[in-house]
């Protein structure tokens, strides 16, 4: 599920037109809304889309009781555009994510709401039962099926994210070696500068140093100040960050095909198989009338659908 140079062209080019209840009506399904002094060339209007998603009685029958009563509870890192994040009023979630959780609820019949946790946190919730689902721009893997299962719904691969006119001459992973580099903790991107890292050393080169936080935004305020020469990040939110941040003037993305390319899993508890095929199903439906392929290109991501919500398909 790697992605050309071509294609990587296109979703730059697109990405330029570019909830702790979701935004919109009260039922959690009101798609995302202008927020109050946002830009209208960075966010769309998706509300349309997502109110013309209608109730699957069928689906909803199938759902566990407790869903049906108390709607879903669903944990993101609300940090990452265009995935998820928070509009101009700092407080209702925003992001093409957000909206595919609308749809797929609306098309359950139930509400959702969005809670923002730490990447690292999400996994270990999910297991307790404090949440229902996670969507967060996770990678779908063999390592987290283990632990949980997903529902797939975009394709992405890791990125490298550098400051404007690229000073330090990074032009693709072997010339991180002896670099900073900053990830988000508990991320696949963590473990692959790891790994690049031992790459670097044993073809006698410097090792990378590796700084891990909590968040995009600190990150993105390291590479700003050079205190670190790159940042690895997914593929939209790279191309997004690169091309909104000071009005495109700060960051630019390293060309080249997408690191380790693969589906991104809305994370479900093993023991719920009830909820994770009635969530399936739904996003199902939900790409073959036409409503995930709309939410995607209003985001600018289309390039990261996918024709089947296939469940663990990640390698």
């Amino acid at each position: 599920m790697s992605r050309s140079r071509a294609a990587q062209a296109v979703l730059l080019a697109s990405l330029a037109v570019l909830v702790t209840a979701c935004g919109g009506g009260p039922d959690g399904a009101g798609g995302t809304s202008q927020a109050a002094g946002a830009p209208a060339s960075g966010i769309p209007d998706t509300a349309a889309i997502v109110q013309g998603v209608q109730k699957d009685a069928q689906l909803n029958a199938a759902l566990p009781a407790t869903v049906k009563s108390a709607g879903l509870h669903l944990a993101s890192n609300l940090q990452s555009a265009p995935n998820n994040f928070y509009a101009a009023d700092g407080k209702t979630p925003i992001g093409y994510e957000v909206d595919l959780a609308k749809a797929i609820a609306a098309k359950l019949g139930v509400t959702v709401a969005h809670q923002d946790m730490a990447f690292g946190s999400l996994i270990t919730s999910l297991q307790s039962g404090r949440i229902d689902l996670t969507m967060a721009g996770m990678n779908d893997t063999k390592a987290r099926q283990a632990q949980i299962d997903f529902v797939d719904y975009f394709t992405s691969g890791i990125t490298i994210m550098i400051r404007k006119g690229n000073p330090d001459g990074i032009t693709g992973p072997d010339t991180l070696c002896g670099k900073n580099v900053a990830v988000v903790q508990g991320t696949s991107h963590q473990k692959f500068a790891e790994a690049q890292s031992t790459k670097c050393t044993q073809a006698g080169k410097p090792a990378l140093t590796v700084t891990a936080t909590d968040s995009d935004n600190q990150n993105q305020n390291q590479l700003r100040t050079g205190r670190v020469a790159a940042i690895l990040n997914d593929l939209p939110s790279a191309v997004y960050i690169s091309r909104t941040a000071g009005d495109g003037k700060f960051f630019e993305v390293v060309p080249g095909e997408p690191i380790e390319g693969g589906p991104y899993g809305i994370g479900v508890n093993k023991a719920n198989t009830a909820l994770r095929d009635a969530v399936q199903k739904a996003l199902q439906a939900l790409i073959a009338d036409g409503t995930y392929g709309k939410i995607l290109q209003a985001w600018g991501v289309e390039q990261g659908a996918i024709k089947e919500a296939a469940v663990n398909g990640g390698s």
